[in-house]
C-alpha cells in the first residue's frame, strides 16, 4: 500500500468504533508539519453507559488525558483509537524491520506484537521522530462493559507492554516506559504496605493520627480534581475513594498475571468484545 502513496500524504489508522473530535485530523496535520513529529495520536475518551465498570474506566482516561495535557502533549502511546501517520516515516520504520527495530522486514507493523500501538511508537521514536497528542485530538472510544472484559483487556495491554519492551531492549527510548513500568511495581508493594501497616495499628491499639487524615485529604483531593471536568457523578465517585482504590487492586491484579504469564510464557491472546445484534 505504501508505495502507491508519496511521501508527503497521511495515513489515518483509527478502530472502527471511534469517533474523532471536530477538527482533529486538521490539529493532527498541523502537528505533522513539523520535521521532528513522527505521528499525531489521539486522547481518547469512554463512550457512555456501562454503569460503575464504565465510569472507572471513564475517570481513568480522563486523568490520563491530564496527564498528557501536563506533558504538553509528549505520548507515551500513539492509540490505537487514531493516530495520523507520516507516510515517509512508516516507510521508514517498514525499511528498518529486522535489522534495527524488531518484526518481519518490510512490514510497517510487528504482527506478533499484542500491543501495535505501543510498538509503532517505540518503532518511531527509535528512528528519532516525536509523538504527540494535542488537547485538540481527542476521540471517544469504548469502555469495556464487564469486569471479565475489562480484565481481559487489560491483561493483553500490560503484557503487550512487557513484550514489547523486551523485544527493543533497555535503551534511551525505552528507559522512560522501563522506569513506569516498575513504578507500577512499587505502586503494588507500596498499596500493601499501607494497608498491612494500617492492619497492624489498628491491632496494636493505636489511636487515630491527624498525620493518617491529611494524607487520606490529600489523596481524596488528588483523585477529585483530576476528574472534575467529568462533572458531578465522576466528582462523587472519585470522593468515595473506596471504590476507586478497589478498582486499583483490579488494575494491579492485571499486573501482577501480565508479569507471571510473561515469565513463564504463557500463550497470550487477544480478546474483542461482541457487539449486540441490533
Amino acid at each position: 500500500m505504501l508505495e502507491l502513496l508519496a511521501p508527503q500524504d497521511r495515513v489515518l489508522v483509527m478502530d472502527a468504533d471511534g469517533a474523532l473530535a471536530p477538527g482533529f485530523v486538521e490539529t493532527a496535520l498541523r502537528e505533522l508539519a513539523g520535521e521532528t513529529v513522527g505521528a499525531v495520536g489521539g486522547i481518547f475518551w469512554g463512550e457512555p453507559g456501562h454503569g460503575l465498570v464504565g465510569e472507572l474506566q471513564r475517570n481513568e482516561y480522563a486523568r490520563y488525558a491530564r496527564d498528557i495535557d501536563r506533558k504538553h502533549g509528549r505520548a507515551m502511546v500513539l492509540t490505537g483509537t487514531a493516530t495520523l501517520h507520516r507516510v515517509d516515516v512508516l516507510t521508514a520504520v517498514a525499511a528498518a524491520r529486522g535489522r534495527t527495530l524488531p518484526g518481519p522486514a518490510g512490514w510497517v507493523y510487528d504482527t506478533t506484537a499484542l500491543t501495535e500501538d505501543n510498538e509503532i511508537t517505540l518503532a518511531i521514536k527509535s528512528l528519532g521522530y516525536r509523538c504527540v497528542s494535542p488537547a485538540d485530538c481527542w476521540v471517544v472510544t469504548e469502555v469495556m462493559p464487564t469486569w471479565r472484559d475489562l480484565w481481559r483487556q487489560r491483561l493483553r495491554w500490560q503484557r503487550g507492554a512487557i513484550e514489547n519492551l523486551r523485544a527493543y531492549g533497555l535503551n534511551r527510548v525505552t528507559l522512560p516506559y522501563a522506569v513506569q513500568q516498575l513504578g507500577m511495581g512499587i505502586g503494588v508493594i507500596a498499596m500493601w504496605c499501607f494497608v498491612l501497616l494500617t492492619v497492624l495499628t489498628a491491632g496494636a491499639g493505636y489511636t487515630f493520627r491527624p498525620l493518617w487524615l491529611v494524607v487520606g485529604l490529600i489523596f481524596v483531593a488528588e483523585r477529585i480534581v483530576t476528574v472534575r471536568r467529568r462533572g458531578t457523578r465522576a466528582v462523587v465517585l472519585a470522593a468515595l475513594m473506596v471504590v476507586e482504590w478497589a478498582y486499583d487492586l483490579f488494575l494491579q491484579g492485571v499486573l501482577l498475571r501480565s508479569v507471571w504469564d510473561s515469565i513463564r510464557r504463557a500463550e497470550a491472546r487477544w480478546h474483542h468484545v461482541s457487539a449486540p445484534v441490533s
